[in-house]
């Protein structure tokens, strides 16, 4: 399994190059699959929370959701020289998805070229990149939300008093964070226990709810000051009890989501087989596939990029939605 960071760290922008080193570029899948897998490497939340990778064949998958973890009967005393007792195993349902190729084009002209070198194409390809990495993130943290039917109502407002902050709002009380998070884990665990075993390592938050309780966080001193300070290194909670905080702006509620990324489920990708087409590679999976097309009635490039791919949620339990938090 694939061991992807999030967010991922700032990409470095190529050199001008001459106009026959472009043109070179251009027409190299290689260079291009390159280019656009340092564009997209790790930016994909689906991919982070969803971190199994299923083939779709067909333009389908079949998955089986709900399965419990254990066997149907317990394990028995087996005397010396006895036999051992046959079980079956349990099955969880099969469901079905279908992929969805999504995908746009942009065109690139020789004047833009000749005239500003690389820049052109580079802000071509990062803006499909992001385009393409806001769809597939949207699509699926959408799914995840929609299966997150397991809830737990949040001990206590994170908010706090607003009283304590009039100027600004009200306060963020970092006391009631922790405590619903871990209260959270530990109900869901329990609950579920005759499923399996649930590690829900997982935050997720919006970016202004992100600010807010990394910012209580720091007031209220829970953190390692210094060298230990997740904030300080990095700019973001990782393995801040026990948990991954991360944030995006493409998840469509404001309800803080708990989840499970080992159990969640994955991604499921779709390998069409096209001629011209490079493919960014991550972790086995087709991921992004990029082409360039040369139109030479136009004087221009077209630069396309697409992802044939359908989230799946496997088991539901491994997502908790806390609401309640006032955020």
């Amino acid at each position: 399994m694939a061991n992807y960071t999030y967010p991922a760290p700032a990409v470095t922008v190529l050199g001008d190059g001459t106009t026959e080193q472009i043109s070179y570029f251009l027409k190299s899948p290689n260079l291009i699959r390159k280019r656009l897998q340092d564009l997209t490497a790790q930016h994909f939340i689906a991919d982070f929370l969803l971190q199994a990778h299923y083939e779709a064949v067909g333009g389908a998958i079949l998955y089986e959701t709900g399965e419990v973890l254990f066997p149907a009967d317990a394990p028995e005393a087996v005397a010396p020289g006895g036999e051992y007792k046959l079980i079956s195993m349990t099955r969880g349902e099969i469901a079905a998805a279908k992929t969805v190729k999504w995908g746009f084009d942009t065109p690139v002209t020789d004047e833009e070229i000749s005239r500003d070198r690389f820049q052109p194409v580079e802000r071509a390809l990062t803006k499909l990149a992001n385009g393409m990495v806001k769809q597939v993130d949207s699509v699926a943290l959408g799914v995840i939300a929609a299966k997150a039917t397991t809830t737990f109502a949040s001990l206590a407002p994170w908010t706090g008093n607003a009283s304590a902050a009039p100027s600004t709002g009200a306060a963020i009380d970092a006391g009631a964070i922790i405590d619903s998070v871990l209260q959270a884990d530990a109900t869901a665990s329990q609950e579920y226990i005759e499923f399996g075993t649930y590690d829900y390592d997982t935050v997720i938050v919006t970016p202004l709810q992100f600010a807010k309780i990394a910012g209580s966080f720091l007031k209220a001193n829970s953190l390692p000051r210094e060298a230990g300070n997740p904030i300080v290194n990095s700019g973001v909670l990782q393995n801040y009890l026990g948990k991954n905080w991360v944030t995006s702006k493409y998840t469509p509620t404001t309800n803080p989501i708990l989840v499970d990324t080992d159990m969640l489920g994955g991604m499921a990708d779709e390998n069409i087989q096209s001629p011209g087409y490079s493919t960014t590679n991550q972790a086995g999976a087709p991921g992004v596939q990029a082409k360039s097309i040369r139109e030479e009635k136009s004087d221009k490039w077209l630069l396309r990029c697409r992802r044939v791919t359908v989230p799946v949620v496997t088991d539901y339990r491994a997502a908790i939605t806390i609401t309640g938090t006032g955020l």
